[in-house]
């Protein structure tokens, strides 16, 4: 029987969280197309306990057998799937080639500073020799493999300031939850908090009408409001503009939107730091209910997180 190890979506902290040996699945290589990129990550405990996927579902178990071969023999070892494969009874979907390295005993030193670099949004990149599988961690370098390094990169998760009041506000911070992002949820009705609260969101009180200080934004943060009284968003959209967000938006009608960069404007906002603003938020135009408008805006900032990393 399979067992998941959580949490499945993050390799790195099921292997810190478990005490016992382990090997590391590290895709090396990608030929045509591929269901996971350069540097994805698996967890192997034995031929039945793993935490996250390489693939479709295709090659996990066969990577498993072999990961408890690598961990015997004490030896890093690197496997072809499909193109080029000796595997010939394992076919991959998508028709590419895939190479992964196998890491038994990882360096658990080198895999919590990582973990260490993630929680405090620091960037990073984990160069990992593939012949003999020493690690270290180092400030730059782009994910690729050269010869015999191999350099994984690893940028803070896109974080979520979500602020807003009912339904809209509530459904968008349940949905990024659930797809596993970072998030905050700030409101000033404790209703919406409340429900934000049960889906797991991390919430909090606003209090005045004002972007709350202290409050931390990087370069990898979305903002977005959903206020259908539209009196708190300038004070708001002012603060979040001096921030190095990425992505800054307020839900409503294209009314909505130039009446609110008509106030920023007496507010002194530049025009430039206007343009910024994103609105009507959402790639799908006028959507009706609030779990249509999370998936359209959603979508949106992943899209604009895309265009930037390109």
């Amino acid at each position: 029987m399979l067992t998941q190890t959580p949490p499945m979506r993050d390799p790195i902290d099921a292997l810190l969280a478990m005490p016992q040996p382990a090997t590391l699945a590290v895709i090396a290589g990608v030929e045509g197309p591929s269901y996971r990129p350069i540097g994805a990550m698996m967890t192997v405990y034995s031929a039945t306990e793993r935490a996250g996927t390489l693939s479709s579902g295709c090659i996990e178990s066969d990577i498993s057998l072999h990961a408890m071969e690598a961990a015997e023999a004490g030896a890093p070892r690197m496997l072809r799937y499909g193109r080029g494969s000796p595997y010939m009874d394992i076919q991959l979907p998508c028709g590419g080639g895939l190479d992964i390295l196998l890491l038994p005993q990882p360096d658990r030193a080198a895999l919590a500073e990582v973990a260490a670099n993630r929680t405090a949004r620091v960037p990073c990149s984990l160069v990992v020799d593939i012949e003999t599988g020493a690690m270290h961690v180092q400030d730059t370098g782009p994910t690729g493999r050269n010869g015999q390094q191999l350099t994984i990169r690893f940028e803070p998760d896109i974080r979520f300031l979500v602020f807003g009041k009912g339904p809209e506000a509530s459904t968008f911070a349940a949905l990024v939850q659930s797809a596993g992002y970072p998030n905050l949820l700030l409101s000033p009705d404790p209703e919406t908090l409340d429900i934000g609260s049960a889906a797991g969101c991390e919430t909090r009180t606003l209090k005045v009408q004002a972007f709350p200080e202290g409050l931390e934004v990087d370069d990898r943060t979305a903002v977005v409001l959903f206020f259908h009284d539209h009196d708190w968003e300038p004070p708001l959209l002012a603060g979040a503009l001096e921030t190095s967000a990425f992505y800054i938006g307020a839900q409503g009608s294209q009314r909505a939107r130039d009446a609110r960069l008509q106030t920023l404007q007496l507010m002194g906002v530049a025009q430039e730091a206007q343009a910024r603003l994103h609105g009507p938020v959402g790639l799908i135009p006028s959507a009706r209910d609030a779990g249509t408008l999370a998936v359209s805006v959603l979508a949106e900032v992943l899209a604009k997180a895309m265009a930037q990393a390109a």
